[in-house]
């Protein structure tokens, strides 16, 4: 299919998403079912048009069209074909072609659902989604087109090749599952935005989101999880997260997501919270916005940022129409979200949810004014301040201890008021270890930071260990099962509530690896061949040094021997310095790039970086000890886990 193809179906989709919000705003005031079935066709036509134009891109990044521009600029002959299918989100109109896309399948999913209930919030739930659209839809169609001709006179003979940094399989997978959970915000944010019009406030709009939610919540965790796998595997940094602008825009709406994840529960319940938990997913989905203009602006400096553009201000102006217009609706419907309850008492697990909500909101704001400083910054006084990796931790560290102890305290509090026997019984045993494991720490002489996170972490994993004993002892005692049978069935009755606890075990399991940068050791030095250097409780000795042409770089391979203190042999490492795009005559577009090499284990990670070869032969090296790390990995499969319970269809025993 010809790019032209591609264009025109762009051009046609942002006229069938404006026919579709003129259709539903008409429909909405004269009830003719002939204008909502064309303002729901309309909005389907739009949707299968942008698949089209996406299915035209992709085969022109297979085919190596260099007359694109967008094409030559992120593939060439040499890219592998995993990495030009991957080129559709590595730059700016392709991204925001590929978020329309996937944009794209939720509003077919969302009409095809619900096409046959919810008649009266869907006309506003199209429109919402709609008006999101068109955005992306103007964007692609008249700012930044993918599919604009190459502006040369001249036959490009090959294209520039994929930005070497993104030519790994993490980092094929972690935007499109960033922007799954990005995306999927759009549809928990038209239901609010529909039910607020329609004044239909109750629990409906709750219970028709509560998937979407946890699902977009799940691949923006994931998105995370393996951004930061990326970041440690290929920056060559030796670490995971680094407060990067592109990082935090990321993590802001996981914070305020999660917050609304366990808002939604009280207003489930107890029908309170309901003006705050409008607040929430307005802001989530907003920030979702925030952080593309954060990505594809140009504003701020990234390692996760490969393209800029001018688009900073498009990007924000659209961010204060969505504040405005949803907070100007909030205020006008404002008498409808009081809440028929109030919080009995503190000492309940609402009052445990209402702290752990304001906290994670503080952490977030902490987050964004982190982040934006040096652009107010040079606003203001005309110089930019870095703020960096420290500011953020001697923040957010404390307010992060906050939340893991808060992770403990919720399952021990009863819902509206905790009697004071209740709360004996209940923390005496997690907080009797969790003291216990404290008072050790300090006497070895641990920091203080280590000693309190440690000591949460297991306070935490206590109280969720009692939740599940006290829920599986019950069935023992009724139904006389064994332990294992009686633990499975109370997970396999209430998916959600004991999802919810396996997610915050995974949690525990991540702080345990954060924990572990306290013990980081790094050494950086030369070696020749033959030699050897000490690093801990490490011998890293080079034997050789190798030479290889691959298909699109130049790489040198350093052979290093890694032996134990007695002198054992533990593993060879083998990190490269690699040059991309070696055969360009214009040395100035060769890119270097080291290939780190990791000895892993569940105590700590041995990381090895290739800086540099001189001419007689010197590799430099890096080398990083990292206690703990790969608990946060493992804590991260234990929260998808956890998530994929709570999302599995319950099955009744």
């Amino acid at each position: 299919m010809t790019p032209l193809a591609g264009s025109v179906a762009l051009n046609l989709a942002l006229g069938f998403s404006i026919i579709s919000i003129v259709s539903l705003s008409i429909y909405t005031s004269n009830n003719d079912e002939r204008i909502n079935l064309l303002g729901h066709r309309s909005a389907l036509a739009s949707s299968f048009l942008v698949f089209l134009s996406t299915f035209v891109l992709s085969y022109q990044l297979m085919i190596s069209n260099f007359d694109i521009d967008y094409v030559a600029r992120y593939t060439s002959f040499e890219t592998p074909t995993m990495y030009k299918i991957s080129a559709l989100w590595a730059g700016q109109s392709g991204s925001l072609l590929f978020w329309l896309f996937i944009l794209s399948i939720f509003s077919v999913i969302v009409i095809l659902q619900n096409q046959a209930k919810h008649h009266k919030l869907m006309p506003w739930i199209i429109i919402s989604i709609s008006v999101v659209q068109i955005f992306f839809l103007v964007l692609t169609n008249f700012i930044t087109n993918p599919f604009k001709p190459t502006d040369t006179d001249f036959v490009i003979q090959n294209g520039n090749g994929l930005n070497p940094l993104l030519q790994n399989l993490t980092m094929a997978i972690h935007p499109p599952t960033l922007y799954l959970g990005y995306v999927g915000l759009t549809v928990p944010f038209a239901f609010a935005f529909s039910a607020l019009v329609n004044k239909d406030l109750g629990s409906l709009w709750i219970k028709s989101i509560r998937r979407w939610t946890l699902i977009s919540w799940l691949f923006l965790s994931i998105g995370i999880i393996l951004g930061g796998w990326w970041a440690y595997q290929e920056l060559g940094w030796g670490g995971y997260w680094a407060w990067d602008p592109v990082e935090n825009a990321s993590f802001m709406p996981w914070l305020t997501l999660t917050a609304f994840l366990h808002s939604i529960i009280i207003q489930e319940k107890s029908g309170m919270l309901r003006f705050w938990n409008m607040i929430l997913i307005f802001i989530t989905f907003t920030l979702t916005i925030f952080g593309t203009f954060l990505t594809r602006s140009g504003v701020m400096s990234s390692v996760h940022s490969f393209t800029e553009s001018s688009l900073g201000p498009v990007f924000l102006s659209f961010v204060f129409f969505l504040l405005i217009v949803s907070f100007a609706l909030i205020y006008i419907r404002k008498d409808h979200l009081k809440s028929a309850k109030k919080i009995e008492s503190f000492a309940s697990r609402e009052g445990g949810f209402l702290l752990n909500n304001v906290i994670f909101v503080v952490l977030c704001f902490a987050v964004f004014w982190g982040t934006i400083f040096p652009v107010v910054s040079e606003a203001v006084r005309g110089t930019k301040i870095t703020v960096g990796a420290p500011f953020f931790n001697q923040i957010n560290t404390p307010i992060g201890l906050i939340l893991l102890g808060l992770t403990g305290v919720g399952p021990l509090l009863a819902w509206r008021k905790t009697s004071n026997e209740k709360i004996k019984n209940n923390f005496f045993l997690p907080t009797l270890i969790g003291g216990i494991l404290f008072i050790i720490l300090m006497a070895l002489g641990y920091d203080a930071y280590v000693v309190i996170s440690f000591s949460l972490c297991l306070f935490v994993i206590i109280a969720i260990y009692m939740e599940f004993y006290k829920g599986a002892k019950s069935r023992i005692v009724r139904f006389n099962e064994s332990f294992f049978v009686a633990l499975y069935k109370i997970i396999s009755k209430n998916r959600s509530r004991y999802g919810g606890y396996i997610v915050h075990v995974g949690i525990v399991l991540m702080f345990v690896g954060f924990t572990g940068n306290a013990f980081d050791i790094e050494k950086e030095f030369g070696l020749k061949k033959g030699s050897s250097e000490f690093v801990g409780d490490y011998e890293f000795l080079l034997t050789d040094i190798t030479e290889e042409e691959r298909p699109n770089h130049y790489a040198w391979i350093s052979h290093i021997r890694l032996l134990d203190s007695q002198g054992n042999i533990v593993e060879d490492l083998y990190p490269e310095k690699r040059v991309y795009f070696h055969e360009n005559p214009d040395i100035n577009k060769r890119q270097p790039h080291s290939e780190i090499d990791i000895h892993s284990t569940m105590n700590l990670d041995i990381y090895s970086i290739f800086s540099a070869i001189d001419a007689n032969g010197t590799a430099f090296l890096k080398i990083m000890i990292n206690p703990l790390v790969k608990w946060v990995w493992i804590g991260g499969y234990v929260l998808v886990l956890g998530t994929m319970i709570a999302l599995w269809p319950r099955k009744e025993l």
